[in-house]
């Protein structure tokens, strides 16, 4: 006998929710991304990595969150479907991380949280909301993962963190420093999150990272307020040939104990790999360079991370998001607590 499609996937849908609720937070078993022997990597829900979806973070030591905006771009806009495609090309990231051993979800307790409210038609009320979402998520501890998105959301994040932890350490990968004063004359754009950050007392400076800054600019003195303000500035030309494992064991040092937020815009690898993005700039870090600084963020205690500037108009081929999905799932695997079997 033949069955209809609705009704099979109907059963296989309804077999993977009593899977899911099997992976409660009451028994604290662990969620587990679902498996590709479970059901075929095109279909399912196109939650992270094909996630349990979450309406709170209550009972969770990790979350993945998309912040779907690009109304702080200056150049292409496009990053307000980033969270969305970075969701869907990251279902063929499997659970497990062969190469350094990390089983983040045999350790932590993770799921999909959804999208922060936004509001389109004002920034600094989107501001606002991506603050008071966050300072709700992480107020029992809970790391966020965050799919951006322009990189004008790690402003409000960077509030709702330093008002739980006091001032963070930044891992920063970036082609630009964002530490413009204004942008157009706004204070609040893509190009200004860690100048406000500093002014608030958000950062820590002397544990403050930028690698991979490139490109040309206004003067020659792009760098100054950051150089002045303590920052550790490494251009991507120190970067060129070389693997980055050295510059992130100092990186390690200059980070100390203290609370760390990963800030990794996708700009900061070279346009070869990463194309849809809005500002590109040549002469970027690799994608094997990329893996290398996230994995060196292992030991660090990190309270929370972003992955922004993923603009999938301009990427036919889908590298760039699917690039952004292996990434976060690094971020993920270098969370504290999460254990390893190498």
């Amino acid at each position: 006998m033949l069955f209809p499609r609705s009704y099979i996937f109907a059963r296989v849908a309804k077999q993977h929710c009593k899977t899911i609720s099997n992976r409660n937070y009451v028994t604290k078993k662990f969620n587990t991304p679902l498996s590709g022997m479970e059901m075929a990597r095109c279909g399912g829900i196109a939650s992270m990595m094909r996630l349990p979806i979450a309406s709170s973070t209550e009972g969770l030591d990790a979350c993945f969150v998309g912040v779907p905006i690009d109304h702080g771009t200056s150049n292409r806009p496009g990053t307000r479907f980033g969270p969305r495609e970075i969701r869907s090309s990251s279902v063929v990231v499997h659970e497990v991380n062969v190469t350094t051993g990390a089983t983040p979800f045999q350790s932590l307790m993770v799921a999909d949280v959804g999208d922060v409210w936004v509001n389109l038609y004002n920034l600094p009320d989107t501001c606002r909301s991506i603050k008071e979402s966050f300072a709700k998520m992480i107020a029992n501890g809970c790391i966020p993962l965050t799919a951006g998105g322009d990189h004008t959301i790690t402003y409000p994040i960077l509030q709702a963190i330093a008002g739980k932890y006091g001032p963070v350490g930044l891992v920063h990968v970036d082609a630009h420093g964002d530490c413009s004063d204004t942008m157009l004359g706004e204070k609040i754009a893509h190009g200004t999150p860690f100048r406000r950050a500093v002014e608030e007392g958000l950062l820590d400076t002397k544990r403050v990272v930028q690698i991979g800054l490139r490109g040309s600019g206004y003067s020659v003195d792009d760098n100054k307020y950051q150089l002045d303000n303590g920052f550790r500035v490494v251009p991507a030309e120190q970067c060129w040939h070389k693997s980055l494992s050295p510059l992130m064991n100092e990186v390690k040092e200059q980070m100390g104990d203290g609370p760390v937020y990963i800030s990794f815009d996708i700009d900061a690898l070279d346009p070869a790999f990463a194309p849809g993005t809005g500002t590109p700039e040549i002469g970027g870090l690799t994608s094997i360079q990329g893996l290398e600084v996230v994995r060196g963020c292992r030991g660090m205690n990190v309270v929370g991370a972003d992955l922004v500037e993923v603009s999938p108009p301009y990427d036919t081929t889908g590298i760039t998001a699917l690039t952004g999905a292996n990434l976060l799932f690094e971020m993920l695997c270098i969370l504290p607590g999460v254990k390893y079997d190498k």
